[in-house]
């Protein structure tokens, strides 16, 4: 009874902690301008079939994705299990799975452990590209130290999680051997079975050992649960409604603002009736001036470097990185949502997502090519919130760079880019 009311007292404490945390979490996304992303259902549902669940763009890397494929599928399948240990945990049961599915169970539990070792080989393959291979787009300015060590500590707890069910189930297996008390007869074992010879003979410590890794891969689910709203790795769980809230519209259709839109139409039409539209700026200054849709893009980020990878800017050595685009934009709205914690709704600083955070060398050194988009595994849009900043850059500052106002001169004047008027446009033909 005493192990039980423990058990009770850390599941609704990491609960409870989750649900706060995550709370502040979709606080911070709902801090972004409104946007509509609920049309065609059909269409949105499956593309979250393909691109969350069924991962079909990381296929573009097939190594990676095979290793993904493995840490993914085996991690979420086997937290099956978690259901089993966590009524057990509760009512002080043991395997209770074990009669109601009969031979059903065995099949199950070693399945379960062919999926453990899977996701154990996946991540110390993950380990050895980040840390021993170092490749590439792993690095980056953005990629301090924190960044680093968050990817590797992820993959460790992995390891530590699946090495307590392997060890917990081989403990397990012995004990029934033994006949020892309650273990009667349940599961196959054809991965935990081969630790066998590697375990002591006594009971008592048979014991010792299965209960510590039992209450180990409980306890590191519930702290791996907790630490997720710290952690990249929160796109586990917000990749599925980020791909659904994707955007629909073909890549490189830019959206019209409608403060500017009522502009137009007014100007063309006397007789037209602006549209009642909420006050704000052109663009974006500061993250609050984003979408949700933006900042759901930016906590769903999961930093794997796809999109800087691909990016002809920084190719070419320029400073811009769309993964930073993405981090520096979470850190901001996150920044945000603590001085909201802390001094409430009218919490304002001195800082801005424009020059406190990216440069404006970042964002004009951007080609608008979509090589970012088309890259990320989970349909981040990096370029939405680049073209926002310019937005206001060019529309609120009138700071664009010199090259850019003189193109804007010429479209005004000739209706063209280049400084040729409309009638010595085709002098070049008449020879």
């Amino acid at each position: 009874m005493i192990s039980q009311v423990i058990f009770l007292i850390i599941l609704a404490a990491s609960v409870y902690l989750f649900a706060k945390n995550a709370g502040k979490v979709r606080r911070n996304i709902l801090l972004g301008r409104n946007v509509e992303r609920s049309g065609n259902p059909a269409l949105r549902w499956k593309t979250m079939a393909l691109v969350a669940l069924g991962q079909s763009k990381m296929t573009k890397r097939p190594l990676a994705a095979l290793l993904h494929l493995f840490v993914y599928a085996g991690f979420v399948i086997i937290n099956i299990e978690v259901l089993e240990i966590l009524i057990d945990g509760l009512f002080g049961s043991h395997r209770i799975f074990s009669k109601p599915l009969g031979s059903l169970y065995g099949l199950l539990i070693g399945s379960f452990e062919i999926l453990a070792l899977l996701v154990l080989t996946g991540c110390i393959g993950f380990l050895i590209r980040r840390n021993v291979l170092k490749l590439k787009r792993f690095r980056g300015v953005e990629m301090t130290n924190w960044p680093r060590s968050d990817a590797n500590y992820i993959l460790f707890i992995e390891i530590c999680l699946m090495a307590a069910f392997l060890t917990m189930n081989a403990a397990d297996y012995k004990l029934q051997l033994l006949h020892y008390e309650h273990y009667a007869v349940a599961g196959k074992f054809p991965i935990s079975s081969l630790l066998l010879p590697l375990l002591p003979s006594s009971a008592n410590v048979l014991l010792i050992i299965e209960r510590a890794c039992w209450w180990f891969h409980i306890v590191g689910i519930l702290a791996f649960l907790n630490y997720l709203p710290y952690s990249k790795h929160f796109h586990i769980l917000l990749a599925f409604p980020n791909t659904y809230y994707s955007n629909l519209n073909p890549q490189g259709k830019f959206s019209n603002m409608a403060s500017v839109t009522n502009e137009v139409k007014a100007m063309l039409d006397p007789s037209y009736i602006p549209e009642n539209l909420e006050s704000g700026r052109f663009g974006v200054k500061d993250a609050t001036d984003l979408t949700w849709k933006n900042l759901l893009d930016a906590y769903t980020c999961t930093e794997c470097g796809r999109c800087t990878s691909v990016c002809p800017a920084n190719q070419t050595g320029k400073l811009l990185s769309p993964r930073k685009i993405m981090m520096d934009t979470r850190d901001r709205i996150t920044e945000i949502g603590k001085g909201i914690d802390k001094q409430g709704k009218d919490y304002t600083d001195d800082k801005t997502l424009l020059d406190s955070y990216i440069t404006r060398e970042e964002l004009w050194a951007c080609t608008t090519c979509n090589a970012c988009v088309e890259a990320c595994p989970v349909n981040i849009n990096p370029l939405e919130i680049i073209t926002g900043m310019r937005r206001y850059i060019v529309m609120e500052e009138s700071a664009a760079p010199a090259s850019l106002n003189n193109m804007f001169g010429n479209m005004e004047n000739n209706g063209a880019p280049w400084r040729y008027s409309n009638a010595d446009r085709f002098n070049w033909a008449e020879k």
